[in-house]
């Protein structure tokens, strides 16, 4: 019996000292009554996508204002996570995709969040792709530094280009966060710190646009994760001390802490970029240049976007 007590205490003890740190987590409780959700889903797609949790992940640049609440969304992902096999399938959609985002109004894709927070942007989302999302997870982008250089740098190959375009972002990197990063002078294989893979995350003009800056996106996650899972738990202590901070979620504490409990057992799957089939194209001085969906009924393929199982989308395109 005095076995099963200690037991009970160092559980207890495990479960407290994982609330203390979820707590400096932002919780939000989403007003479900603004969230569309998409009705027309067919049965047997709901069905495929119960095996699912499908996540939407927003990345901010909030360094001006300090609030994960509102500002245009840099990084827009969605994280499928297979409940049976706990594969990730990480989906970015690029931010300058001309969607509606809200009330018929069209528009880049990352307007929503400014517009009306993560409820629009969940909407967004749901409405344009065919999904019924209710929970997200939005981060300081900028936090990727700090958690970089815990880790001790992730292991990244980088062309010729990349490592010239990486300079300027290096440079205004280092002015805001007060580091000393030095700049690549030529491309190969090298271990980043946290200010190099946050600036070869955002290389854009030059560097592929905005297609190859979300697959860096991706790239640099999908790295982060694997050497976390290999982190010792003095390490990981430390990246939940600095990255809780810089969160805000609809999940409450216990949600969280169910999640966590299997963070070990999770790997990064297949990553792609919506709309998968596309176009640029100018539409007036005040859009600039946008990301058009060829055929969005064709590019809303919930088999692609959730899960690799084939199924049909909703009629609602």
């Amino acid at each position: 019996m005095f076995i099963v007590e200690i037991v009970l205490l160092l559980i207890l003890a495990v479960v407290l000292f994982f609330m203390s740190k979820l707590s400096k987590i932002e919780k939000t409780k989403l007003d479900m009554d603004k969230i569309e959700v998409n009705e027309d889903i067919s049965q047997e797609s709901q069905k495929i996508m119960k095996g699912y949790q499908t996540i939407a992940m927003f990345g901010l640049d909030n360094r001006s204002n300090g609030n994960l609440s509102q500002g245009r969304s840099d990084v827009i992902m969605l994280a499928n996570i297979n409940n049976d096999t706990k594969e990730v399938k990480l989906v970015s959609v690029y931010r300058d995709t001309y969607l509606d985002t809200g009330d018929g109004i069209f528009q880049k894709c990352n307007a929503a969040y400014a517009k009306g927070g993560p409820e629009q942007a969940i909407s967004m989302l749901n409405v344009n792709l065919d999904l019924n999302i209710t929970d997200y997870v939005t981060v300081d982008f900028n936090s990727i530094i700090e958690c970089v250089d815990l880790l001790g740098g992730v292991d990244m190959e980088i062309t010729d280009n990349e490592a010239s375009l990486m300079t300027g972002y290096i440079r205004e990197l280092n002015e805001l966060t007060g580091n000393k990063a030095e700049n690549l002078t030529q491309g190969g294989t090298y271990t980043l710190n946290g200010v190099q893979a946050c600036a070869y995350a955002r290389i854009r003009y030059g560097g592929g646009d905005d297609y190859r800056r979300t697959e860096r996106q991706r790239t640099v996650l999908t790295a982060m994760v694997k050497k976390a899972q290999q982190s010792d738990l003095t390490t990981v202590n430390k990246l939940i001390n600095e990255v809780c901070g810089d969160i805000q979620t609809s999940f409450s504490n216990a949600e969280l802490l169910a999640l966590a409990s299997q963070v070990f057992q999770y790997s990064i799957g297949d990553t792609t970029g919506f709309p998968f089939t596309k176009t640029t194209k100018v539409l007036s001085k005040k859009t600039g240049d946008v990301v058009i969906p060829c055929d969005l009924s064709d590019n809303v393929n919930s088999e692609k976007i959730v899960s690799d199982t084939g199924f049909k989308s909703g009629d609602g395109h």
